[in-house]
């Protein structure tokens, strides 16, 4: 590669000349800029600073020839809008707006990563690893260094609101399935499944942080300095009334923020809690390799997709659509049964053993005998819900109430499994079927939970 100098000179150029051109966007569009006759010097500037071989992507063939493509030397980059902000008479800052086109050409491509945007308020500063994914928050300035044009942010037309997103909590990770392209092709890529489904060894222990709802709002791609695809219409909002400075109401449109919530105070405990849930999550997924400990890892997945699939249909803390209530208790109980059965279980009872086994995984008689009950509701509604028959018709606050109460213990099954699960060959279900006898049994189960409790606590501080 050459000394891109001489492309941030011709950058220069090109927009300088720009202020001679039409004022009217309409009359300039990248197609149009394209056919101007400084193009040309320009274009032969990308080709010596960023030759075809090491940056294929920016280049397309045309008759015969490969030739940088205005697709992403005016549109990606945003050259373009720069290009028309000045025609307009915009005052725009030109020595930056150099600087990021020549990055955006001549620096090596960034990795390519999935950012999801969820709800929930975590303070600024927010960064927790959650194995090869981090929870973070963004301020503007972080979030302008995304795009191609940091410089054009509150200049283009229609663009991003950042306000939006200062103190979204986002999870992110490379994608090591998607090549980085600025030719658009990744755009037109099969999304594969539901998110929360794809990236559930992210989400599993932040829902297992805290029993406040957790939601995925948007998914999107990134490539820092190049691309950051995300469209304010994917970002949930709502409307506040706030008094402005005459002490008149005014409505800001700002980001729904959900129940999710931690202060600064609670993040290194947090961060210590998702840390813990993590590397047993990794333990029992690097066990996939042959017989049980392959089975296991499979059913902790099965699991834990749908029980944040029921977490993503639930909309507020007592709420569901009354469509889908009934469907939720389906994927509650698949989460419980591939947990809870062993590879040896027999077809007959094994609702039996689903609900005393989860009730095990509870410290007192009195907890263990309302983990039963819960259950057996559950699979009672369950079955008559898979076989067509009518449900029983409850007072509506009561059913939503006992389906919440299903999905806490769900998540608190989730976890104590997760913490005392062995990650070799040996089974937990003998052991959580010899609690109701043995005393010793029941205290071997017990001393485990509240040891990780005691050290690494949830923020609803669950009782062991």
């Amino acid at each position: 590669m050459e000394d891109p100098s001489p492309l941030r000179q011709a950058v220069l150029t090109w927009l300088e000349q720009a202020r001679n051109l039409p004022s009217i966007p309409q009359a300039i569009t990248d197609a149009a800029l394209a056919t101007q006759p400084e193009w040309e010097a320009l274009s032969n500037a990308v080709v010596r600073a960023a030759p075809m071989p090491d940056h294929r992507d920016l280049y397309g063939k045309y008759t015969g020839d490969w030739l940088p493509r205005w697709h992403a030397l005016l549109g990606a980059s945003g050259l373009g809008d720069a290009t028309r902000l000045i025609a307009q008479g915009t005052t725009v800052p030109v020595e930056d707006i150099a600087d990021s086109f020549v990055a955006y050409c001549a620096a090596p491509a960034p990795a390519a990563e999935d950012w999801l945007l969820l709800t929930g308020d975590l303070p600024e500063g927010t960064r927790i690893p959650l194995g090869c994914y981090t929870l973070q928050t963004f301020t503007a300035d972080e979030l302008k260094q995304l795009g191609p044009m940091p410089a054009l942010h509150g200049f283009q037309p229609g663009g991003l609101d950042l306000d939006l997103l200062v103190g979204a909590p986002f999870i992110h990770a490379p994608n090591p399935d998607r090549t980085p392209d600025r030719r658009g092709t990744h755009w037109f890529d099969f999304p594969g499944p539901r998110p929360e489904i794809r990236h559930w060894r992210a989400l599993l222990p932040l829902i297992l942080w805290s029993e406040d709802l957790l939601h995925v709002d948007a998914v999107f791609n990134v490539e820092r300095g190049r691309c950051f695809d995300l469209n304010q219409d994917h970002v949930p909002t709502t409307l506040r009334t706030y008094p402005d400075r005459s002490g008149h109401p005014e409505e800001v449109e700002e980001r729904e923020t959900g129940s999710f919530y931690a202060t600064r105070a609670d993040l290194p405990r947090m961060q210590a809690f998702c840390s813990a849930v993590t590397a047993k999550i990794d333990a029992v997924m690097d066990g996939a390799t042959s017989g049980l400990p392959r089975k296991r890892a499979r059913r902790l997945e099965r699991a834990a997709r749908h029980l944040l699939q029921a977490y993503q249909r639930t909309h507020q803390d007592y709420g569901v659509w009354e469509q889908e209530a009934d469907e939720l208790h389906l994927d509650y109980v698949i989460a419980l049964e591939a947990l809870m059965a062993s590879p040896k279980d027999k077809h007959e009872g094994i609702s039996k053993k689903i609900r005393t086994r989860t009730a095990a995984l509870f410290p007192t008689p009195a907890l263990r005998e309302r983990v039963e009950d819960r259950v057996q509701k559950a699979y009672s509604a369950r079955s008559k819900y898979v076989h067509g028959d009518l449900l029983i018709d409850q007072e509506e606050t009561k059913k939503l109430a006992e389906l919440r109460e299903l999905r806490l213990l769900v998540r608190q099954a989730v976890l104590r499994w997760l913490i005392l699960t062995p990650h070799d060959t040996e089974d937990l279900a003998p052991r959580l079927d010899a609690v109701a006898d043995c005393t010793s049994c029941a205290r071997a189960i017990d001393e485990p939970l509240r040891a990780f409790f005691r050290e690494t606590p949830p923020q609803d501080d669950i009782p062991a």
